[in-house]
């Protein structure tokens, strides 16, 4: 049995990689999260306590991350401040997270030799023309956008950096954009559904003609265990699953699929910066190491989540009225 270090397990992407973990593998988890606003612990219940532990910590805590490093076998390295419109407003809590958090991770899994998987996103890239045929691949210069990819593009700087110079036993993965439960009702498509839960007419930034490349979170995680299992030290690997979609039409699939009118939004004014594009070339990892996605049907995806907010209110409900608070203080 491997014992796993998860930061960050208790947030979005992190904790759907838990709950896969434990339903696929004999793995043990140990989570450790801050629970800041995107971390929540009821994302954990149900998994048996046999199998997960949860330490309420920060990835900063340098004493904390040496205690736990050595009581573990592997790290995989999800914590990190994560939404491009609360780094526009602040940005200091992505230099604390994603750079100092990262480096504090890195130095424990030098002093420890301790396999290392690092989280990271396809923003790092900038954006794509709409019209551009390409895709993202792991030889993609970084061009980041905001304050959140940016910090993001340092953390894989570093990780390169101690691999390189110090010998960490490091892989690096970059995602696109996930969807799934668990996802905190600030980010795009949760807060489409949840608004519509609640009778609130959804919010298309501008024109909606931004595309992004959507993967199901469990897919997400298939592919992390892949890595961590097969992968090549010091290698970065593109996870995709070609779901490449605009956000207008993201948004009018949600309400087809809620039984609403395909017109039924509002438009309100662009975020600044707004990435046009985003398309993820999964090639090395489908090849290198015969990966792929179980959720190849967006719609069929989407459609699950849907039925997922529909039933877990009660998870969601406590953050969304200061969430719509924050938009509509911005005009969004």
């Amino acid at each position: 049995m491997t014992r796993l270090l998860v930061t960050g397990g208790a947030g979005f992407i992190g904790s759907n990689f838990v709950h896969h973990v434990v339903e696929n593998t004999d793995h043990h988890v140990t989570v450790l999260d801050a629970l800041t606003y995107a971390g929540n612990r009821a994302s954990l219940e149900g998994l048996p306590e046999s199998r997960v532990t949860f330490v309420k910590g920060d990835i900063t805590d340098s004493a904390l991350v040496d205690r736990l490093f050595g009581e573990t076998d592997a790290v995989v390295h999800y914590a990190a401040e994560s939404h491009n419109d609360n780094s526009l407003h602040d940005p200091r809590p992505f230099l604390d997270t994603n750079i100092v958090g990262t480096y504090t991770l890195l130095e424990a899994a030098r002093k420890h030799d301790r396999r290392f998987h690092h989280i990271s996103t396809d923003e790092v890239y900038g954006d794509l023309e709409l019209d551009d045929p390409g895709r993202f691949t792991e030889q993609t210069p970084y061009n980041p956008s905001s304050p959140y990819s940016s910090t993001k593009a340092g953390s894989d700087l570093l990780v390169r950096a101690w691999v390189r110079s110090f010998g960490v036993r490091a892989t690096i993965s970059n995602c696109s954009n996930n969807y799934g439960p668990y996802q905190h009702v600030e980010k795009f498509i949760p807060r489409q559904i949840t608004n519509v839960i609640r009778g609130i007419r959804p919010k298309l930034y501008g024109k909606g003609e931004n595309v992004r490349d959507w993967i199901h979170a469990d897919d997400h995680s298939s592919a992390v265990l892949t890595i961590l299992d097969k992968g090549e030290i010091g290698e970065t690997y593109l996870i995709g699953a070609d779901g490449e979609r605009n956000n207008k039409d993201v948004v009018e699939l949600i309400l087809l699929l809620m039984g609403q009118p395909s017109d039924a939004y509002d438009h309100v004014t662009d975020r600044a910066g707004h990435d046009l594009r985003y398309a993820i070339d999964s090639t090395k990892l489908r090849t290198e190491l015969g990966w792929a996605p179980k959720y190849g049907d967006f719609e069929a995806g989407l459609a699950a989540t849907i039925q997922w907010y529909r039933d877990s209110e009660s998870w969601w409900a406590g953050a969304k009225d200061g969430v719509e608070a924050f938009y509509a203080s911005k005009g969004q």
